[in-house]
C-alpha cells in the first residue's frame, strides 16, 4: 500500500510505515485526520442538520468549517476556551453553545469509532527489525493519543474532568504487517507479484462490522477461461492473505473495499508461515473483488491445468460484500482439488469425544447450511459436564476424509475456526467468544460471528472416523438415531442431500442438494459419484455406522431441544 491514509466505505486504513503520528499534534496535523473531518461534515449536512447548519452560517462553507474546526482542536489540547478565543473571535461560536459543542464532539468520535479501523506496517522483505517488533506498542500508543484528544478537547470545553473513564478501542480494531515475497509465480499471474503477503495480523476483539449482503446465494460453476490471466493488481488497492485451508497453499487476493472479509479470514484459516510460501507455488489463488466493470455478481473458479492451480473469481460488487462468498469459494476450491487426489470432500462437522467412563469415538454429522452441524457441537458441548472429558473438534463446517495406506477411513478439517450463526449458540457460550469474535451484522437476522475452534495441528492429524451420520433437519420423530444397513439405501440417503432452509441463504422450503454439498461434489457430481461410493464401501468394510441422526433443526419449536436430545441419545449408545 502506497498511501499514507485511505478512506472509503466506512473503512479507514493507516499506513504506519509512510505515516506514524507518535504526538497528539502530529495527528491533528496528519492528512488522516483532515480526511476524517472532511467527510464527518458531510455526514452532518445529511444526519444532523440542525447542528450543521447553525454552524455553516458562521463560517458559510464546508471547507472553512473543516479548517477553523482543525485549529480549534489543535488549540483545545494546549489551551482553555477563554485563551482560545483571544486567539481569534471566529472560534466563540464553538462555545456560544457549549452543549452544542460538546454533541459535535461526541458525534465525531461515535462517527470515527463506528468505522472499520486498519493499520498496516509494510516490510521490505520479513524480519526487518523494530518495524516488525514496536508494530503493536505502535497500535497502543496510536490508540491512547486518539483517546487522549477527545477527553482533552471535551473536557477542556466542560471545564472539568469526566469521573468514569470508559477505556473503548479508539485507535484501531485491527492491523496487518506485510511483507514482500517472491513466489514461484508463473508468467501468467505476473501481474500479482507486486501485493505483498499479509504475515502477521493482531486486532482488539470484538471486531464488529455491517456488510451490505447477510445471505450467500446460488452456486460457483467452473468458467471456460481464465479470469485473472495477464491481470494486474493495483497495490495500493489489494492485499494477499497465505492461507492453509485444509493441506491446500491458498493465496487470497482482496480488494481493500472488502477489508474485513480478508481480515476475518486469520479466525478461520490458518495463516501460512513464510517457509511454506517463500519460492513456492500455490495450489489455489483467489482474487476477490476484482472491478472488471461488471455491475452484476460474476463467481466462478477456473481450472489452469498448465500451472496445475485452481482459480478462483469474485468480481466488485455490492453482492459479494458477505463473508459467505469468501469462505464458501475458497471451500469449494479445495474440495475440487481434493476429489482430483482421490479424497471426499465433506460438507459438515467431525468431534473427536473422549467419554468420562473412557470411551472414545470420533463423529461425523453431514448436512448442507442450516441442517444443524453446528448445532450439534454446541449440543455436544453443553452435554459436556454430564459425559464428555474431552472434545476436539476437526472440522465445523467442510472436511475431507482420505483413505490411509492401512486401508482406515479418516477424517481431515479444513478451517481452524468457524462461521457461525449467533442465534443458534448457547447464550453463555456467545458471551464467552466476545473476547475472541468477529461479528457480522449482529442485529440482523442470521447474524454471524467468526470464532476460533481448533488448531492446524488438530484439523490436519487425520482421526478414523467412527460414525457417519446424516443430519436430517425437518423430519420429527422419537428415536434420534436410525443406523442404515444396506449400503445402497445410504448413499441414496446421503446424496439426496435434503433439508429444510433455514434462511442462511436465499433458499426457502425443502431443498435438496447432490451430497448436501453445493460446494465441489454438485460441480463435479461424475467423480464425485465414484468416490461417495468408493468411500462407503470401504467405511462399511470398515464397521463404520452409517446413518441418519434427526437434528430436528427445522421443526416448529425443536430448533434447540433436537440437536440436544439427538446427542443424548448418541452419547448413550456411546457409552454401552
Amino acid at each position: 500500500m502506497l498511501q499514507e491514509f485511505t478512506l472509503s466505505e466506512g473503512k479507514a486504513i493507516l499506513n504506519f510505515t509512510l505515516k506514524f503520528c507518535d504526538t497528539r499534534q502530529k495527528i491533528l496535523n496528519s492528512y488522516g485526520f483532515h480526511r476524517v473531518i472532511e467527510v464527518f461534515i458531510q455526514k452532518l449536512k445529511k444526519d444532523e442538520v440542525i447542528i450543521y447548519n447553525y454552524y455553516i452560517k458562521e463560517f458559510k462553507t464546508d471547507e472553512e468549517l473543516q479548517k477553523t474546526l482543525i485549529e480549534a482542536f489543535k488549540l483545545l489540547t494546549v489551551c482553555n476556551p477563554d485563551e482560545v478565543q483571544t486567539v481569534h473571535n471566529k472560534y466563540a461560536i464553538f462555545f456560544n453553545d457549549k452543549d452544542l459543542f460538546i454533541e459535535l464532539i461526541e458525534l465525531l468520535y461515535t462517527f470515527w469509532r463506528k468505522m472499520e479501523r486498519y493499520t498496516i506496517v509494510h516490510n521490505s522483505n520479513i524480519g526487518s527489525g523494530l518495524q516488525s517488533v514496536r508494530f503493536m506498542q505502535a497500535n497502543e500508543l496510536f490508540n491512547e493519543l486518539v483517546l487522549s484528544i477527545y477527553r482533552r478537547v471535551e473536557e477542556t470545553v466542560m471545564g472539568y474532568q469526566h469521573r468514569v473513564y470508559r477505556q473503548l478501542t479508539a485507535g484501531a480494531n485491527a492491523g496487518l504487517t506485510l511483507s514482500d515475497i517472491t513466489w514461484n509465480c508463473p508468467v501468467e499471474y505476473n501481474g500479482l507479484t507486486s501485493i505483498p503477503f499479509i504475515t502477521s495480523v493482531t486486532f482488539r476483539p470484538p471486531f464488529i462490522s455491517y456488510t451490505k449482503r447477510n445471505t450467500r446465494d446460488g452456486i460457483f460453476q467452473e468458467h471456460s477461461t481464465n479470469p485473472i490471466e495477464n491481470i494486474v493488481l493495483n497495490e495500493d488497492d489489494w492485499f494477499l492473505f497465505p492461507a492453509k485451508v485444509g493441506n491446500m497453499l491458498t493465496f487470497v487476493y482482496f480488494h481493500k473495499d472488502f477489508m474485513v472479509h480478508g481480515f476475518a479470514l486469520s479466525n478461520l484459516f490458518e495463516l501460512a508461515k513464510e517457509s511454506e510460501y517463500i519460492g513456492k507455488k500455490p495450489d489455489i489463488i483467489y482474487v476477490f473483488g476484482y472491478p472488471d466493470g461488471h455491475e452484476e455478481k460474476r463467481t466462478f473458479y477456473y481450472k489452469d491445468k498448465k500451472n496445475n492451480i485452481l482459480i478462483g473469481y469474485a468480481n466488485h460488487c455490492d453482492d459479494i460484500d458477505y463473508f459467505g462468498y469468501m469462505k464458501k469459494m475458497l471451500l469449494t476450491l479445495h474440495n475440487v482439488k481434493q476429489m482430483e487426489y482421490n479424497r471426499l470432500p465433506i460438507h459438515g462437522a467431525m468431534v473427536n469425544i473422549l467419554l468420562k467412563n473412557g470411551k472414545e469415538a470420533n463423529i461425523v454429522i453431514m448436512g448442507d447450511s442450516g441442517a444443524g452441524k453446528s448445532e450439534s457441537l454446541e449440543a455436544f458441548r453443553t452435554l459436556n459436564e454430564k459425559y464428555i472429558r474431552h472434545m476436539r473438534i476437526i472440522f465445523d463446517d467442510m472436511g475431507y476424509l482420505k483413505k490411509e495406506e492401512d486401508g482406515t477411513i479418516k477424517g481431515y478439517g479444513t478451517e481452524i475456526g468457524a462461521f457461525v450463526r449467533v442465534d443458534d449458540l448457547d447464550p453463555m457460550y456467545a458471551f464467552q467468544q466476545l473476547e475472541r469474535g468477529i461479528y457480522t451484522n449482529p442485529d440482523k437476522i442470521n447474524a454471524r460471528i467468526t470464532i476460533p475452534v481448533a488448531t492446524y495441528d488438530i484439523i490436519s492429524k487425520g482421526y478414523k472416523v467412527d460414525y457417519f451420520l446424516y443430519a436430517n433437519n425437518y423430519d420429527e420423530v422419537d428415536q434420534k438415531l436410525k443406523f442404515i444397513d444396506d449400503l445402497d439405501e445410504a448413499i441414496k440417503v446421503f446424496e439426496a442431500g435434503t433439508r429444510r432452509a433455514k434462511g442462511t441463504t436465499t433458499e426457502k422450503g425443502l431443498v435438496t442438494s447432490y451430497f448436501a454439498n453445493p460446494f465441489g461434489p454438485v460441480q463435479e457430481k461424475e467423480i464425485a459419484g465414484k468416490l461417495i461410493r468408493e468411500f462407503f464401501t470401504d467405511m462399511s468394510k470398515n464397521g463404520v455406522k452409517i446413518g441418519e441422526m434427526y437434528t430436528s433443526l427445522a421443526v416448529e419449536g425443536h430448533t434447540k431441544e433436537g440437536p440436544r436430545m439427538a446427542a443424548e441419545e448418541l452419547f448413550t449408545l456411546i457409552n454401552d
